[in-house]
């Protein structure tokens, strides 16, 4: 078996490992492996959301007639992680009910408000390790029968307690997460080392045409599955939004499509261009003051106030026809990157969800096909 962490590679000297996700995923389908078969396996293969192969090692093998147990000790490689090194466990029967299910257990915690990818009252489980936990398990099924399987970490309840969780109404535990299946190492320096080599690496691609900065994942497949965007000529900027777009300034880029979540724009749109969390948000406060700009009442105004997700404003705009306020924040962004530049570049905002449904978009008509063209050229 080959070291997952060495098969995931680094980001200059920075380690890669893999996620909450990942490690929930290679624990379902081991456990799922010894219901079945009844013999016990030491690691199993898994492919990540990103369509990568790893082989993840198993602990705590147990199983019976028709059920199997084991964990997955969680590899974070050099990113700070407050569950690194902590087991993310599954237990998997067999049930005469057929399909798969799939469920939390000890120390996962429940969501309880709305704005996240899982709706409240559900297991915190996003819907890409969801997505590829029911996969693996749909490959295992037994003809006639079905499999259930249940999600536990033992220490995840006092894991929760030093992350976000209980700021953003998930209660009992840590959540199961991963877009891609892999942690990225995000020390600054070597964050930033990366974006120089991509924007490097891009700007050859792109020409004389625009530069795609994805924010996150999520603009990243907008870019690539709605707008069949080659990806190499895009750079995901992270958090580092402003040092980014310098980088395209440096190598000479005059124009930029930004693509990002209503939750990191609006922190552009108030001027903060690192949108890690450390250096400041003011995300609600931005939103509720364009809000409020276009319309809104004092009592919506509140009720966005007291949100703590982005996420969840947008469901309240949309019920109050505030489309408007979605146009200003994507053009206010837009300035300000503009701005942050001295005007020496074009910039171009589109606005998302986290389903990656666009919001708003800035010049106006930016996605009519005239104009398109013409940006994009």
């Amino acid at each position: 078996m080959m070291d997952p962490l060495e098969k995931l590679g680094k980001v200059g000297d920075l380690q890669r490992g893999f996620t909450s996700g990942t490690s929930a995923q290679a624990a379902v389908k081991g456990a799922a492996i010894m219901a079945v078969t009844g013999v016990s396996v030491e690691y199993v293969e898994v492919t990540l959301p990103n369509g990568e192969d790893i082989e993840i090692p198993l602990t705590d093998l147990n199983a019976g007639p028709g059920w199997g147990s084991c964990c997955v000790v969680k590899r974070s490689g050099d990113d700070p992680d407050v569950t690194d090194g902590h087991r993310f466990c599954a237990t998997v029967r067999v049930t005469d009910e057929e399909g798969v299910t799939l469920k939390g257990g000890v120390g996962v915690g429940k969501v309880t408000k709305q704005g996240l990818p899982v709706q409240p009252g559900e297991w915190a489980i996003n819907p890409t390790p969801r997505r590829m936990m029911e996969r693996d398990l749909s490959c295992l099924v037994p003809e006639g029968k079905g499999l259930e399987a249940m999600i536990w970490v033992p220490d995840g309840e006092e894991l929760a307690k030093k992350t976000w969780n209980p700021r953003l109404g998930i209660e009992g535990g840590i959540s199961i997460i991963g877009t891609t299946g892999v942690v990225e190492p995000k020390s600054t320096a070597a964050w930033e080392a990366s974006i120089d080599l991509y924007v490097k690496v891009a700007a050859k691609e792109a020409g004389d045409g625009p530069m795609y900065l994805p924010l996150g994942y999520i603009g990243e497949r907008l870019l690539s599955e709605r707008y069949s965007i080659d990806l190499g000529k895009t750079v995901k900027t992270g958090d580092k939004v402003g040092y980014t777009l310098e980088r395209c300034r440096a190598e000479g880029i005059k124009k930029a499509l930004v693509v990002g979540h209503i939750g990191k724009l609006s922190k552009v749109a108030a001027g903060i261009f690192d949108t890690n969390y450390r250096s400041g948000d003011g995300r609600l406060e931005t939103i509720a003051a364009w809000a409020g700009a276009c319309g809104a009442s004092a009592e919506t105004v509140r009720e966005i106030l007291d949100l703590k997700l982005a996420e969840a404003a947008v469901a309240i705009l949309q019920r109050e026809g505030l489309d408007e306020a979605l146009y200003h924040l994507a053009r206010r962004s837009g300035e300000r990157m503009a701005d942050l530049l001295d005007q020496k570049m074009e910039i171009g905002v589109i606005l998302t969800d986290l389903a990656g449904n666009v919001l708003s978009v800035w010049p106006e008509g930016l996605l009519e096909e005239e104009r398109w063209k013409k940006f994009t050229s």
